[in-house]
């Protein structure tokens, strides 16, 4: 039994290390706010959402896949709810009985996974009730197959076939085996034999009943072992060790094929569980979502209306200025203009959308449609750093070396105020050499600049697959934190920024 709720054909591995740009992306992108509203203080789906996060898929199919499952979970919240803590339960009830302080003999064996079991029994019917009642209330592939799935393998026959099998794995009557003698008269070849019809009957009160009235009418032959005789008692316990080692293992595999199955319901629902939760918190900030559009990697595609930060929305508690988007075919977006204008904000927005597209989820904006992106990669200015062993300028570029070494064709690098540790030439230099080479090998790069020189020869050039962006500002020097197409300026009016700071601390009624 597979969930495969995440993928068609398989169940993602959700564990291990995380790419190596992975830290980057948290911490430049701010993803720590989004993922909090992902989990509500729950730290399995915080794990689980950060996985996604940060392994997004290329395969359109799979992201699509996703994207109806979610559909369906958005309609149907409580049961989507339900079926993960339905798998959470099942786990953390199994795991009070623990394998830590047990020895491993096979009986011990039997009795851990008869126990485990009895647990997962009440589960799997729990889950056959929530297929019977709620199965047809869904529409994607993902969650009709798994439905289909559970109505074929926890049919009625089986869960009793289930609950019997586990009630003569008590062994009320003891266990019967059979053995032959081999070499030095030594017992061989055990089995252990399935309880009689009036074995299992002897088990009830009724059975017994009947029993003693019958008597015996079988030959057997009894040994009874004396109370301190150890080695007697060490022998008796090997022989029923010797019987039990066969369905010792069947039992040890069932179990950890039925807990896999529990872990991996547990683990897909989780990002599901995730999404509600993102869902309802911008919801609550009156923050529109939608159903993004995968495009192929050779599309070149990137458009998006009312796109926003939501990271920004999520810790500020309010709806924040969105932007629009119109970079099909473009391979560079240039983003420059005043100080704080929001180029910074629209570069996380990019990321963020890029990403969540990718795990299959809902993006922060009204519309967008992009390609998918082999991997998603930043770099973003460090504060200075004391304990540097060489010059802000070289830590930049060895950054820089190890992204270039991770890029493929149609990957997304976001740049935020890059090569800005040396002067302006030298710094434009840098850029128009790093920049044209990436994007030449196919990169798509958004990049947020100060470096005018090299801004602006890249725009008057008039190339078709550069975009400028320009951060507005009135002629107050306000700040709309929209950005619209437009020439790059030389200056980044940080002035507006010095007045804003120091005559706000000049000002007697403040």
């Amino acid at each position: 039994m597979r969930p495969r709720l995440l993928h068609p054909e398989r169940d993602p591995v959700l564990t291990g290390r995380l790419p190596r740009q992975a830290r980057a992306l948290v911490d430049d992108l701010e993803l720590r706010p989004l993922i909090d509203a992902m989990s509500r203080g729950d730290a399995f789906v915080a794990d689980v959402a950060r996985q996604c996060l940060l392994r997004p898929s290329n395969d359109i199919a799979e992201i699509t896949y996703r994207q109806r499952v979610l559909a369906d979970c958005l309609a149907n919240a409580d049961l989507a709810r339900s079926l993960f803590t339905l798998a959470t339960t099942a786990l953390e009830r199994a795991e009070q009985t623990s394998w830590a302080f047990m020895p491993r003999r096979p009986e011990s064996v039997v009795r851990f996974s008869r126990d485990v079991l009895q647990e997962y029994l009440r589960a799997f019917r729990e889950l056959r009730r929530l297929t019977d009642e709620h199965a047809e209330s869904f529409a994607s592939p993902g969650l009709r197959s798994f439905f289909a799935m559970v109505r074929q393998e926890l049919d009625d026959a089986f869960l009793r076939e289930f609950e019997g099998q586990l009630r003569e794995l008590r062994f009320e009557q003891g266990i019967r085996v059979s053995a032959r003698l081999g070499t030095g008269n030594k017992a061989t070849d055990h089995v252990l034999l399935r309880a009689t019809r009036l074995d299992r009957l002897v088990s009830t009160r009724l059975g017994a009943w009947v029993s003693r009235l019958r008597g015996s009418s079988e030959p057997h032959f009894t040994y009874q072992l004396e109370q301190h005789d150890e080695g007697a008692v060490r022998a008796h316990s090997e022989l029923r060790d010797k019987a039990l080692e066969e369905i010792a293992e069947v039992l040890a595999g069932a179990t950890d094929h039925v807990i896999g199955f529990f872990s991996a319901l547990r683990t897909q629902m989780a990002f599901y569980v995730g999404c509600l939760n993102l869902a309802e918190g911008l919801a609550g900030l009156g923050a529109p979502t939608c159903v993004p559009e995968p495009l192929p990697i050779a599309a070149s595609a990137h458009s998006a209306q009312g796109l926003y930060d939501a990271s920004l929305a999520l810790t500020v508690g309010r709806q924040v200025v969105d932007n629009d988007l119109d970079a099909d075919g473009i391979t560079l977006v240039l983003l420059t203009g005043a100080n704080q204008g929001g180029k910074t904000t629209l570069l996380r927005s990019v990321g963020v959308a890029q990403l969540l597209m990718q795990s299959g989820a809902f993006v922060p904006a009204r519309s967008y449609r992009a390609s998918v992106a082999p991997g998603v990669f930043t770099h973003f200015r460090r504060e200075e750093d004391a304990s540097m062993s060489s010059g802000k300028l070289d830590e930049e570029l060895a950054r820089m070396s190890d992204i270039v070494d991770e890029l493929a064709p149609g990957s997304l690098l976001l740049l935020n105020e890059s090569f800005s540790a040396t002067n302006e030439r030298e710094g434009s230099e840098i850029a128009r050499q790093i920049v044209g080479a990436v994007t030449e090998a196919g990169t798509r790069v958004f990049f947020v600049t100060h470096l005018s020189e090299y801004a602006r020869e890249r725009f008057e050039q008039r190339r078709s697959d550069t975009l400028c962006l320009l951060a507005e500002r009135r002629p107050d020097g306000a700040r709309t934190f929209k950005l619209r197409a437009g020439a790059p300026q030389v200056t980044s009016h940080g002035s507006d920024v010095y007045r804003e700071v120091f005559e706000a601390e000049a000002s007697p009624t403040r």
